[in-house]
């Protein structure tokens, strides 16, 4: 398949995204105690998460039929008898933007994002950030398109990101498309404007502002202050959630992304929906993305970039220097 002929699925994920983005604006809105609940894991997860999921992998499953979709989230927990107050509420938002679907209807939407890579699939954050929707901060529905192990099409919705040259009449929510070998732009909802996006050209650590995770248990904070001040950067780190920090990293408000395996897990492997779509952004604009060896990230090995470790984004010139100053920090905390 050539990028070329991709024209489709962009257009399709696109719209998928920007329905996601209205569902989970309009319940954060409204977000009350009941429509959030903690998952076996701990993690929380909320009826945005569960409609955003149910919406993408309808418009998908509709669209592409054959196609796989590996996502975060399953319907499992949703149907048990003590959360079907939850999954009414699921499906009433569902079917604000997508009417006529039932709750069986809805689950089966949301597990058809609980499939296995294949040669072709698609892959689906319908939240990520989920601490930092609560919070009213930063969150992206991510997802993108991986044939043959590579990355193709990578859409990310940041509802809360303002775009960047925006006018009064935009609503602050924020769409990014990438295609492989073709760039990247920055829109609206409404896709009144595309505004092509570029990395920073920045060759000198010290005028770089690093972006890291809001959440310490998703990174090694303690690192990373270490890194900055090797590097002399004279700005301090920002802090968010979600792959809104790719996003800002590929319109150059940023230069570096850190994210450090933790020292209290220090044999975790990243998920591919959490930087499959952002990687790819990163790439078409002229950066760069690897993990903390410099390796470039492995979408071939299933659901978790095995064969990885970390990640250090850049926008490119600082790619090196910001590796040399890893590799030391790492070879100190062995």
């Amino acid at each position: 398949m050539t990028t070329r002929s991709l024209q489709k699925e962009m257009e399709t994920a696109i719209r998928a995204v920007i329905a996601a983005s209205q569902l989970c604006t309009r319940v954060r809105a409204t977000l009350v105690d009941r429509f959030t609940m903690v998952k076996d894991d701990r993690s929380p997860v909320t009826i945005a998460d569960y409609g955003s999921q149910a919406l993408i992998c309808r418009i998908l499953k509709d669209t592409f039929p054959h196609d796989a979709v590996v996502a975060e989230e399953d319907a499992e927990t949703l149907t048990r008898q003590e959360n079907r107050g939850l999954l009414r509420d699921v499906v009433r938002e569902v079917n604000s933007l997508f009417p006529g679907l039932s709750s069986r209807d809805v689950c089966a939407a949301i597990n058809w994002g609980s499939q296995n890579p294949a040669d072709r699939f698609w892959t689906l954050d319908p939240i990520d950030g989920t601490k930092g929707f609560l919070r009213g901060d930063q969150y992206a529905i991510a997802l993108a398109l991986i044939e043959d192990g590579h990355v193709r099409l990578g859409v990310l919705g940041c509802p809360n990101l303002v775009r960047t040259a925006g006018s009064e009449e935009d609503d602050g929510r924020t769409i990014f498309v990438a295609l492989r070998s073709q760039g990247a732009f920055e829109t609206d909802l409404h896709l009144r404007q595309k505004n092509p996006i570029r990395v920073s050209n920045t060759a000198a650590p010290a005028e770089a502002r690093m972006t890291e995770s809001y959440e310490s248990s998703h990174t090694d904070h303690g690192s990373h202050q270490r890194i900055v001040s090797h590097l002399k950067m004279a700005n301090p780190p920002v802090r968010m959630d979600s792959q809104a920090k790719y996003a800002v990293l590929a319109r150059g408000d940023t230069a570096v992304y850190l994210r450090l395996p933790s020292p209290r897990s220090p044999n975790y492997r990243e998920r591919i929906w959490d930087h499959a779509a952002g990687s790819i952004i990163i790439e078409e604009v002229g950066g760069r993305v690897t993990d903390v060896c410099g390796r470039p990230l492995d979408f071939s090995q299933g659901k978790k970039l095995l064969m990885n470790q970390g990640i250090v984004a850049t926008n490119g010139r600082l790619h090196e220097v910001v590796l040399q100053a890893v590799g030391i920090e790492l070879k100190v905390n062995t």
